[in-house]
């Protein structure tokens, strides 16, 4: 696909125009005035203190299914009611998590050559980026990316990851051996959450041919906050996410009764939400739900998604045990593949891609 090929215009990296010292942002990316956080932020009083559930995994092994019940029941309930959820005590060692950031955090801050030696293309996405989709003057998001594939091992390859600084590959690979394990046994109880076999919606999602990929978010210091977002509203494409984030410096809002609400990151947790791949799957028990970044004018912001999805060329649609004559089957057949194209043509448009998939009644 000829058009994937390159970007339709130069491209600028964020950090840079950030670090010029610029009082105001280049109109590409002053948001619409209805995408403005600053008019679509709730400002009543009452929302301050509400926050994503913050979910205890101790005790969590293997096989998924050895949690308390009352665990069960509130994973249940944030992924039918919110969408996302905070994940403590998960297995992953705090310090590790600390390590990666601040590997990453120091790429961001190499010397633009060296990262301009991993610059990607629309193609793929792999490696260091500032854009999404490919339409012709897209108003653009202030933020600047590095997208790696880890599975499947066919699409796995080193030189495509930084080898400055020095272990970040290292890192890299450990890293997702840890997040590729926790990510399985939180496939396992959503499974069992749903009603289903621990195993069912890993099989769905191809069995052990599942793919997992990353994207590290750098948002640098922006001069007018109240005019950008570090990332359009968008639910992910894929199946699930983790994302570690920095707990000190808040920007990710979550979609909920139609106010967006901060997400206070609890420290050393991941935050946990559901894909579209999920809300397919599982005929909209779980749902996939908006959310976006807001960006700071006084500190730059890492965050770190890790993304468990389905094997690329598979059919994903409901769960036959999950369709009935009462709620018949929501979706229509697609490919992880031909789903995703959507991004990567359009950008981030809200849910309007899996809205596009109801099935016709």
């Amino acid at each position: 696909m000829n058009k994937l090929h390159d970007w339709p215009e130069p491209v600028i990296r964020v950090q840079s125009l950030s670090e010029s010292g610029l009082k105001s942002i280049p109109e590409r990316y002053i948001k619409p005035a209805t995408d403005r956080p600053s008019l679509n932020v709730e400002e009543d009083p009452s929302n301050m203190d509400v926050n994503i559930p913050i979910i205890d995994l101790t005790g969590l092994s293997e096989d998924g299914n050895n949690l308390p019940q009352s665990t069960m029941d509130q994973i249940s309930l944030a992924c039918r009611e919110w969408g996302f959820f905070q994940v403590v005590n998960h297995g992953v060692c705090p310090g590790f998590m600390d390590q990666v950031r601040e590997t990453w955090r120091s790429f961001f801050h190499l010397p633009m050559e060296m990262k301009q030696a991993y610059a990607n293309s629309p193609k793929t996405y792999e490696g260091y980026g500032s854009r999404l989709g490919i339409e012709k003057g897209a108003i653009l998001d202030w933020s600047d990316y590095y997208y790696l594939h880890y599975l499947p091992l066919t699409l796995k390859d080193y030189n495509k990851w930084p080898a400055p600084p020095d272990s970040c590959r290292e890192v890299i690979d450990e890293y997702g051996k840890e997040l590729v394990k926790l990510g399985g046994r939180i496939m396992k109880v959503l499974s069992i959450s749903l009603g289903l076999k621990e195993d069912r919606l890993q099989n769905a999602f191809g069995g052990d041919n599942f793919g997992a990929c990353l994207r590290v978010n750098f948002y640098p210091k922006c001069p007018q906050p109240e005019l950008a977002l570090g990332l359009s509203s968008h639910s992910d494409p894929g199946g699930l996410t983790l994302l570690l984030t920095d707990h000190q410096v808040p920007g990710l809002q979550v979609r909920k009764d139609d106010k967006w609400i901060t997400v206070k990151p609890a420290p050393h947790a991941f935050i946990v939400n559901i894909g579209d791949q999920i809300q397919v799957l599982s005929n909209a028990n779980y749902k996939s739900v908006e959310h976006r970044v807001i960006v700071n004018s006084d500190m730059e912001r890492l965050s770190l998604g890790f993304f468990y999805n389905p094997k690329s060329d598979i059919p994903i649609q409901p769960m036959e045990e999950l369709v009935s004559t009462d709620k018949p089957a929501l979706y229509s057949p697609m490919t992880f593949d031909e789903y995703r194209l959507f991004i990567r043509l359009r950008g981030p448009k809200g849910k309007s891609q899996i809205e596009s998939l109801h099935s016709p009644r």
